[in-house]
This record gives C-alpha cells, sequence and structure tokens, in this order.
C-alpha cells in the first residue's frame, strides 16, 4: 500500500501587481493566484505601488489616491464565496520614498501589516509569489519557504516609477529568488546568467471557456447602439503601452468603421474625442468583457515601438483567438509566435491596410473554430498545475 502523506498543501502569499478591488483580475499573478485558492490557502496583497501619484509626473493622481484609498479602507477580506481559501488584503503604505531610511521603515511597516494578516488567516511559512520588485524590500522579513518571482514585464523601464531603485530590486530578485517565472522568452535568455537556472518559462493561459464566442447570442447595450463594422480593443488604454494615433488614423481612413474601446483610460485620450466613429465605452468588469470582443470585426494589438513592449506578452492576444476574431498587430517578439494566426503588420500604412483587408473577408465559421481551438489547451488551470508541480519540487516532496 502507498505510504499515507500528512504533507499540507503549501499556503502562498502573492504579491500583486494590480489590486484586486479596482484592476482588472486578467492580470496572469491574479490568475494564477486565484485558482492555487481551489486547494492552497492564498492571501493576495493589492498592489504595492512603485511610485506615490503626483501632479506632473502621473496621469489622474487625485483619482489614484482615491481609488487606493477605498481600497486600503477594505483592509482583510475574503475575496470570492466560491474561493473560502483567498484572501485579499490591502494594507496601508508609507508614501515617503525619498531616502534610503524612509524606504526601509516604509517596508517595515507594509511588513507588520502583511505579517499581522497571515497570522489571522492562519498562514505560516508561505510560498511567496512576488510580482512588483517594490514588493521585496516588504517580503525578504517575511518567514517563507520559498520565493517566486512572477517576472511578468520589466518594471525598471516604467517611466513614472524611481527606475534605478526598481532596476536594483530586479537584480535582487533574480539573483534570490528561488524560481523565477518568464512569459517572455526573450528575456529569460537575456537574464539566464542572473537566474542560473532557477527560471522556467510559464507562458501565459487563457480562460477559454470565458472567452467562448459561442456563448454570447445578445449583444450588450451600449455596444448594439454601434453600428458595424467594429474595430475594437480591450485592455487598459496606457500611453506607454497602446499608441493611440493607430485609432485615430484607423478613424480617418477607414471612416464607415466604427473603433471600439473597452477599458481603463490612464492617459488622456483627448486626441480621440473629436472622432465620431471612435466609441470609448469605458473599463467593463472581467465578467463581461468576452461578451464585447466577441461581437468585433476586428480586434486589435497597436502596440508601442518601445522596449516595454519589447519584453511584453499580452494576455489578450490568446483572448482573442479564444473569442474566434481577425486580429491586426504592430510587430514586436512575441507578436512573431502568433504569425500563422494573426496579421503582423510591417508599419503604420501595412497596419492599416490589414485591418481594411480583414473587414473584407470576414472570418468564416470553420475558421473561428479553428483559431479557437488553437489556444484551446492553453489555458491558467494547466499553467497553474505545471507551476504547482515546480513549487512541490522546491518543497522538496
Amino acid at each position: 500500500m502507498p505510504k499515507p502523506t500528512t504533507d499540507k498543501p503549501a499556503d502562498f502569499i502573492g504579491f500583486a501587481g494590480v489590486d484586486w478591488w479596482y484592476h482588472n483580475r486578467a492580470h496572469s499573478d491574479l490568475q494564477i493566484l486565484t485558482r492555487l485558492a481551489r486547494e492552497h490557502k492564498v492571501l493576495i496583497v493589492n498592489s504595492i505601488g512603485m511610485r506615490f501619484p503626483t501632479p506632473g509626473k502621473t496621469s489622474r493622481p487625485l483619482h489614484k489616491i482615491w481609488r487606493k484609498l477605498k481600497s486600503i479602507a477594505r483592509a482583510l477580506r475574503r475575496g470570492d464565496p466560491n474561493l473560502p481559501n483567498l484572501y485579499i488584503y490591502s494594507p496601508l503604505p508609507w508614501p515617503f520614498y525619498g531616502t534610503a531610511l524612509s524606504r526601509r521603515f516604509s517596508a517595515w511597516f507594509v511588513r507588520m501589516q502583511v505579517s499581522l494578516a497571515a497570522r489571522i488567516v492562519g498562514i505560516k511559512s508561505p510560498v511567496i509569489f512576488l510580482t512588483p520588485p517594490v514588493a521585496w524590500p516588504v517580503a525578504q522579513g517575511i518567514k517563507r519557504s520559498a520565493v517566486i518571482y512572477n517576472r511578468s514585464d520589466k518594471h525598471s523601464l516604467f517611466k513614472e516609477a524611481n527606475q534605478s531603485l526598481i532596476r536594483q530590486l530586479e537584480q535582487e530578485l533574480l539573483s534570490q529568488a528561488d524560481l523565477t517565472l518568464y512569459v517572455n522568452e526573450a528575456l529569460m535568455t537575456e537574464e539566464a546568467a542572473l537566474t542560473s537556472g532557477r527560471a522556467m518559462h510559464l507562458d501565459h493561459g487563457v480562460d477559454s471557456a470565458h472567452f467562448d464566442y459561442q456563448t454570447f447570442e445578445k449583444e450588450p447595450d451600449d455596444l448594439a447602439q454601434i453600428p458595424k463594422p467594429r474595430i475594437g480593443f480591450f485592455g487598459n488604454l496606457r500611453a506607454q503601452m497602446v499608441d493611440f494615433s493607430y485609432f485615430t488614423e484607423l478613424a480617418t481612413e477607414i471612416p464607415e468603421a466604427q473603433i471600439v474601446l473597452i477599458g481603463d483610460a490612464q492617459d488622456s485620450t483627448v486626441e480621440m474625442e473629436g472622432y465620431g466613429n471612435i466609441h470609448l465605452l469605458g473599463r467593463k468588469p472581467y465578467e463581461e468583457v468576452p461578451a464585447y470582443g466577441a461581437f468585433f470585426d476586428v480586434a486589435l494589438l497597436p502596440y508601442q515601438e518601445n522596449e516595454w513592449i519589447w519584453y511584453c506578452n499580452p494576455i489578450k492576444m490568446k483572448e482573442y483567438l479564444s473569442l474566434g476574431l481577425s486580429v491586426v498587430s504592430t510587430d514586436y517578439p512575441e507578436a512573431r509566435r502568433f504569425a500563422d494566426r494573426i496579421a503582423i503588420a510591417s508599419d503604420r500604412s501595412d497596419f492599416i491596410t490589414k485591418v481594411r483587408g480583414a473587414l473584407q473577408t470576414p472570418l468564416t465559421e470553420d475558421k473561428r473554430q479553428a483559431l479557437r481551438a488553437s489556444v484551446a489547451a492553453e489555458t491558467w488551470d494547466e499553467r497553474t498545475q505545471r507551476l504547482v508541480a515546480r513549487v512541490d519540487v522546491l518543497k522538496g516532496k
């Protein structure tokens, strides 16, 4: 007979790169941590910002301060009635980072709060799952069984942050974490000497059941008022990542089409407001996003040409494909892995041409099904199972 095991599933403290209460929950860390919570006790610590919002350096600073204060007011609570092992915590930050002494105090101040929250929910010696490098000074002092660095982006390229400080923290994490997860193969190769074999390529997954166009018969009311054809985008409208000028050029060059934008506009969109065929529908809950995308005629990935995008891997790529959509993208390394399924533009003129061509040649039902099937096995469940197997190795099971 096999020897019975008394090993308790590992507990996790996840330092998220976003806030559970006001960001879109499509982000990779929340996708993985919520699935871990099905069998493991998980405490998600909401984003510890990489900078204090200030006028002149941050877009909509008062809005961002207000929403963070509302998140902090929620303190510690369960995040989902269907996941009793999942807890969400928003610590009170110390918002002064100007000196090394104030940063050390800030880390201690937040660490004490997180440690108390962990004790309250019964988490001991957890696996630390960490996305933003600024959380490392906090996590460093917590008793733990392992540290996993979720290298979802190269955060030192974030323009609003203290880039030299973030770069230093990234270097520390890469050299000290027990495991670094990469979604971008180029970045994983570039940093191989720092991780010394303690790295794992864990590409983004997709919730294929959630992003199934066949489950939607009725368009959302605000979308139904917009005529077809529709050229769509969903996701954060942040100027460091998304080149807004592609939307205005499409509106001018293909005036019969409607450009539908779903997402939180984190930067000024004034340049788009004078176009009658550009529709900014704002942020939609993650639960509602597929119902909009399902009725796009063409989906866009109009990214900037910069280092941030060079090292990224957009989650929405697989979501668009799972919805069976024609996709037109700017050119960057991770897009090229999907060159057999999407249209990659060589320049701005080619981008317009490819969008126009996609509108003129609608996908057949067989083609939509083929696009959906191409990512059907690449689920977040499968990605999480692979991670758990690696954690078991780290813990010596």
